[in-house]
């Protein structure tokens, strides 16, 4: 049993807790969007230099994710003493440290480049402590299905509300507000987890201490033997790649098959802000038919509104905004489900309080390789297509295909996988008894 788990979280709780996601989704979109053009148009950066840093000191953050999730779970217990807090506490500062640099170079000539590769590595790294620290924490909060589901979902509005925010501020000028802003918010979410439930170390409950810190190679003996994370890995990983592909070519949709670069701010606030409006409705629909269940409707939803896309041409600026809003809408399941599902599939294996910090490190290192692979997928496909970015004419059907069906389809691979998947039994709520 985790430390917290006797009694559901209140809402109060729950936002002290969820509303650190929205300095962290705040920094998010700049350093992923906004990064290039500041170190291309500020200082005359070569963008090949600028992807070579970036794939390599992220390709390191990657492959230390694991490491870190085992770190965070080994140091939780008494013999180790530090709880989800603490390395809350001591990453974030770090981050703002890391954010701040990458955005206010000192130097100039061949000394940037350094510069910009050691804070990308601090800076990266620290923001995969906070977040598995912050993921593995939420996957402690709750007992049953409905809870998880509160859970998760009131820490991504959180995030949704930070995502809108940075996408009004997403230009090279700006960085100096989205930095301050990063700092204010972080050291105000820091002081309210304060006030979260649970975060403390593992055995710090009413339940008996663990004897011993877990092993490295009990932990990762535990995590590759739960079958029904394997399962629901393989579906996440799916459907995270057929959400990754649209995202790396709505730019190129925009311009080239609808003319509309212009209306590129309007349709991502309108996407995420739909996100956020909707993950009420997708929190109570978890309590009501499951968190599987409501995942898959989730799934299903997005492809009948993304479909619509395939018949989009020049100047169709209203009915693609009507897509943004109605795949906006099913995006709340994609961000609450998962990793609710994950803390049930880590409870039901009996790691809950023990490694959660093993599955979050695995899970995140298999979301930045879905984004990897949705460039490495969507990108050189379109150019075996012949289709030419910005090129003058019609864009060819292959954008269009790569942008709507092949997502689509990928999206309706991942559902059969989820509903196959050998996960836990839905836990019901008893009347009158909190689980």
């Amino acid at each position: 049993m985790s430390a917290v788990g006797s009694q559901a979280p209140r809402l109060p709780g729950l936002a002290a807790y969820g509303a650190l996601r929205m300095p962290l989704a705040l920094l998010e979109l700049p350093l992923f969007v906004l990064l290039p053009a500041f170190y291309s148009q500020q200082f005359g950066m070569e963008l090949a230099l600028i992807g070579a840093i970036l794939f390599g000191t992220r390709l390191v953050d990657a492959l230390a994710d694991p490491l870190i999730g085992a770190a965070i779970d080994r140091s939780r217990h008494p013999a180790g003493g530090w709880g989800y807090r603490h390395w809350l506490w001591a990453a974030l500062p770090a981050l703002a440290v890391g954010f701040w640099a990458m955005f206010s170079p000192p130097v100039d000539g061949g000394l940037l480049a350094v510069w910009l590769a050691l804070a990308s590595v601090l800076t990266y790294l620290a923001y995969s402590v906070a977040s598995i620290a912050y993921q593995a924490w939420g996957a402690e909060l709750g007992r049953t299905e409905r809870d998880r589901a509160r859970v998760t979902g009131i820490r991504e509005a959180f995030g949704l509300v930070g995502v809108v925010a940075a996408s009004t501020l997403l230009a090279p000028e700006n960085a100096p507000m989205l930095v301050a802003g990063f700092v204010v918010l972080s050291a105000l979410a820091a002081l309210a987890l304060n006030w979260a439930p649970g975060g403390r170390l593992a055995g710090a409950s009413d339940a008996a201490p663990r004897p011993s810190t877990p092993s490295l190679r009990g932990t990762w003996a535990s995590v590759a033997g739960n079958r029904a994370f394997r399962w629901l890995l393989a579906a996440f990983m799916l459907n995270g790649v057929a959400t990754a592909i649209p995202a790396t070519l709505v730019l190129f949709f925009v311009r080239d098959v609808l003319h509309a670069e212009t209306q590129v701010p309007l349709f991502l606030a309108s996407y995420f802000l739909a996100g956020a409006l909707g993950m009420p409705l997708w929190i109570a629909l978890a309590g009501r038919i499951g968190l599987r269940n409501a995942w898959l409707l989730g799934m299903a939803f997005a492809v009948l509104a993304f479909v619509w896309a395939l018949g989009l041409e020049r100047g169709d600026v209203w009915p693609f905004w009507v897509v943004c809003v109605l795949t906006g809408l099913a995006l709340g399941a994609d961000l609450a489900m998962p990793p609710a599902l994950l803390a049930a599939v880590i409870a039901g294996h009996g790691d809950s309080g023990r490694r959660e910090g093993a599955y979050f490190g695995l899970w995140n290192l298999a979301t930045k390789f879905n984004l990897a692979l949705a460039a490495g997928l969507g990108l050189p496909l379109l150019a075996l297509f012949g289709y030419v970015p910005g090129a003058s004419g019609e864009a060819p059907l292959s954008l269009t295909l790569a942008y709507a069906a092949l997502p689509s389809a990928l999206k309706l691979a991942a559902g059969a996988l989820l509903l196959t998947a050998p996960l836990p039994e839905r836990e019901r709520e008893r009347i009158g008894v909190q689980s």
